[in-house]
């Protein structure tokens, strides 16, 4: 009786494959790539890459060899794993999000990780109920999810399809829901501020911290080092702001103010200037990396004249020695 349950949900899973699929591969493909794989206890990682890459329209090749170097190249499976090893569940969440270029939140943007794919796909319920991200895929699971995608990707066509009259229709609330508005932008910079913190514990990027103005998002660095008395980044500090680029890269379009502050030492001019100019050099360096244009970047020295702690500790002062780069708001 078992058994006779084990085929039925497998001829289910089969002809509801065969009628969403087809439009990506070949008749003959179909039918018995995907009988295959419903008989495939663990997929490795080049049958995942075969399957996946002509289902998402991005190559047609019947060498699944051919097709994993193509995946593999280009970072969509994870790095040093081989064309017949057996393929994880995480690493098959990198290889759906990337072949069928899926947007996903800000961690996956910057890390490209499986990781993260393996959470967007979680949080999308491409992937659910619980599973393990290391766990191996069979052949029937990669076609379920490989099937989910295709389906929801058929509803956003349908959505888009009605999104001109939704534009209408939410720009007639507008007035209405002012309130409403603000207070769902702030959610949002709430949660974006979340996330970035996020990133920066995970890369343990010290003395950093994100919070939520009515500005945008303020990123701070605490304790900068600058070589004393100049505006010459040290190392360590050049690190932390190549990761904040990465960030900076992950919210394209939109313009950002840097500013500089110092704790109560030397004259109030003396302070103005080395806090503007170090707030330009890390400008510069941001500029550099390709964080930013020139001209989506404002500068400002506020000396000591904003202090967040007290300037008669040592802590105090190091808090005060800092950088803030704020995300402004469109």
């Amino acid at each position: 009786m078992s058994r006779e349950m084990k085929l039925t949900k497998k001829h289910i899973i089969f002809l509801s494959l065969c009628l969403l699929i087809p439009a990506f591969l070949s008749a003959q493909t179909t039918a018995d790539e995907i009988e295959t794989l419903l008989n495939t206890g663990a997929v490795t990682y080049a049958q995942a890459a075969r399957f996946v890459l002509e289902a998402s329209d991005t190559l047609a090749v019947s060498d699944s060899g051919e097709a994993f170097r193509y995946a593999k190249e280009r970072n969509w499976l994870p790095k040093k794993v081989s064309a017949n090893e057996t393929a994880r569940l995480d690493g098959i969440s990198l290889l759906l999000m990337r072949s069928f270029d899926i947007k996903g939140g800000l961690l996956y943007t910057i890390t490209k990780s499986p990781h993260f794919a393996y959470r967007e796909l979680t949080y999308q319920e491409t992937i659910q109920g619980r599973a393990d991200p290391a766990m191996k895929v069979s052949g029937e699971r990669l076609l379920f999810l490989t099937g989910r995608i295709l389906s929801r990707l058929g509803d956003a066509a349908a959505v888009d399809a009605s999104a001109d009259a939704e534009v209408e229709r939410l720009s007639r609330l507008a007035g209405e829901d002012a309130g409403t508005a603000e207070e769902e932008a702030s959610a949002r910079r709430e949660a974006l501020a979340a996330e970035i913190n996020v990133i920066l514990e995970e890369q343990h990027i010290a003395d950093t911290v994100a919070e939520a103005t009515d500005e945008g998002i303020t990123i701070t660095l605490s304790d900068i080092q600058f070589r004393e008395d100049s505006a010459e980044l040290l190392e360590s500090e050049r690190r932390k702001i190549r990761e904040i680029a990465n960030i900076l890269k992950a919210l394209p379009g939109r313009k950002i103010q840097i500013a500089g502050h110092t704790a109560l030492a030397g004259s109030a001019a003396g302070r103005v200037r080395i806090s503007r100019e170090r707030a330009q050099a890390v400008a510069a360096y941001l500029v550099t990396l390709g964080a930013r244009r020139a001209d989506e970047i404002s500068v400002v020295g506020y000396g000591a004249d904003r202090p967040v702690a007290d300037n008669a500790t040592p802590e105090g002062r190091a808090q005060n020695r800092r950088v803030e780069i704020t995300i402004l708001e469109d």
